[in-house]
Parts: structure tokens; C-alpha cells; sequence
């Protein structure tokens, strides 16, 4: 035991280098260049890196509640939902940090299905809704806000040019901020909590 804890010294600390303690960083294929972390796609990748981060939070309360969407005589539980949408981050992260990898259309499309499957379910929008009601929807819809963060982030870093972002990864970004809207709605409705709308006459 003695020889094993001694060799645990010689690993090298993998959770802080120190080498960005003057605002620089790297990132994956710029031969070890350090860009400033205040830079439009060190600033893409935080926010996709925070959206991620808070869905996770997210599918742990849709896990308790087990709330579902049925597809034919499927269930198909909004956590499940939710970790698909991290997973496909991840990938979006990626492209971001120069790996050559991206949303692929028929993880577009998926989701676009989802939407769609939701919308039949749900009564039509007729005015803007105030968040709220349960955990669920209320947090959803946050991460809706930011997912639409992360949109204009990683819009921002396609524009200026210091990453080719594919066109799927874009629209990608848009869907998020829909399925997200449309899940916390779901969410209310499948509680039988009913939507509040604001009062513009107070």
C-alpha cells in the first residue's frame, strides 16, 4: 500500500495546470497557440459548455417526475429527451474546439419531430406565458434563455470566421430554444398546471 501511495505522487494533476492563470487558453488543433479567454469561441464554448451543465440538472428533476411524451404505443421520458440534447453538445463543443465532427441532419430532424409531436398534443400559443408552475417547466424554460445564448455565441464565431460551423449545427442551435419552450409546456400540462399569461394592464 505504502508503494502505491508513493507512486500517486508522480501523477500529474489533471485537475488544475495553472496555465491559464494569465486569461489564455487552448484549444484542440491550434498547435498548442494560446488564444485569449475572453475570445468569441472560448465564450461559445462556455455558454454551450453552460447550457449542457443545466440540463443535467434538469434531467435529474424529469427523471423523479417521470413525465413522458408518447410516440405510438412508445414512452419517451423528457429525461431521455434531455440527455440526447447534452449528448449532441458535446458534439457541438467538439466542432467548436476544431474536431472535425457535427450535427448530423437526422438528429435535426429528430428533434424537429419531437416538436412536432408535442405541438399536437398542447393547445395553441395565444399570448406570452410567464415561467413558472412546477420545477420542471419553470427550469426548462430557463434553459431555453440559454440556450438561446448559446445560439448567438456560436452565430457569432460562424461570422467572424475563426471556425467553420456547419449549416446543420446552426439550425441545431435554433431548435434548441423551441423543443426546450415546447417541453416546458408539456410539462404544465402534463401536471395539470394551468399556463399564466402576463397582465399588460396592471
Amino acid at each position: 500500500m505504502k508503494k502505491a501511495i508513493n507512486n500517486t505522487k508522480k501523477v500529474k494533476n489533471i485537475l488544475y495546470t495553472g496555465l491559464g492563470d494569465k486569461g489564455t487558453t487552448t484549444l484542440f488543433g491550434c498547435n498548442q497557440e494560446r488564444i485569449s479567454k475572453s475570445a468569441a469561441i472560448v465564450e461559445a464554448l462556455g455558454s454551450v459548455d453552460e447550457l449542457n451543465a443545466y440540463l443535467g440538472i434538469m434531467k435529474v428533476y424529469l427523471d423523479v417526475d417521470k413525465i413522458f411524451l408518447k410516440t405510438g404505443t412508445k414512452k419517451v421520458f423528457l429525461s431521455s429527451i434531455v440527455e440526447d440534447i447534452q449528448q449532441n453538445l458535446f458534439i457541438i463543443q467538439a466542432e467548436l474546439a476544431g474536431v472535425d465532427m457535427f450535427i448530423k441532419k437526422n438528429e435535426l430532424t429528430k428533434i424537429e419531430n419531437t416538436i412536432n409531436k408535442i405541438g399536437e398534443v398542447l393547445p395553441p400559443i395565444t399570448s406570452f406565458t410567464i415561467s413558472g408552475g412546477s420545477v420542471a417547466s419553470s427550469g426548462l424554460d430557463f434553459a431555453r434563455t440559454l440556450a438561446r445564448k448559446s445560439e448567438r455565441r456560436v452565430v457569432s464565431v460562424s461570422e467572424e470566421g475563426s471556425r467553420k460551423i456547419n449549416s446543420n449545427t446552426i439550425s441545431y442551435m435554433n431548435r434548441l430554444s423551441s423543443i426546450l419552450f415546447a417541453l416546458s409546456r408539456y410539462s404544465n400540462y402534463i401536471l395539470s398546471i394551468p399556463e399564466n399569461h402576463p397582465d399588460y394592464n396592471k
